[in-house]
């Protein structure tokens, strides 16, 4: 699972280390990642295998033709960059990929589970205020429901 946030350096021939953690059997990413442009986010994304089996599934389920499926299909296989570890479990990001997100010198990871995302500084700042906000405007709505159930289940 890949799990917190990690501020690293890109050093100037767009070397990334992969925090130890994110490197593992169990999410297939022992010896590489893949990554391409988020579909959510203006980010990069990057997982393993397990995230790769996933985006297939969610494909495959899909009807050939479908242009959901395609533009999944163009986002991730045709985006795809697999990325393989140097011995100190650096990665080197396209060039063209860190002109697009503005990935300089400081950029951040973020573990989501099964993918993680890599961003440039201060947009992850930007969508790190978006994210809380839109976070706790959930919170708050989940708890008016969930007292409005509790409530209607009383008078029942």
């Amino acid at each position: 699972m890949f799990l917190s946030t990690y501020e690293k350096q890109l050093d100037a021939k767009r070397r990334l280390v992969v925090p130890q953690d994110y490197r593992s059997r169990e999410n297939g990413t022992e010896a590489s990642v893949f990554c391409f442009p988020s579909i959510e986010a203006d980010c990069l994304e990057a997982g393993g295998q397990a995230l790769f089996d996933l985006y297939q599934r969610v494909i495959d389920d899909l009807p050939f033709g479908d242009a959901l499926r395609s533009s999944l299909e163009w986002m991730v296989y045709g985006e795809q960059k697999p990325l393989a570890f140097d011995t100190a479990g650096r990665i080197v990001l396209p060039e063209l990929l860190c002109e697009e997100f503005a990935l300089t010198d400081q950029v951040v990871l973020v573990g989501l589970k099964d993918r993680f995302q890599i961003w440039n500084r201060e947009r992850w700042l930007e969508r790190r205020a978006e994210q809380r906000q839109t976070a706790r405007a959930g919170l708050s709505q989940l708890a008016a429901l969930r007292r409005a159930a509790i409530v209607k289940v009383g008078e029942a």
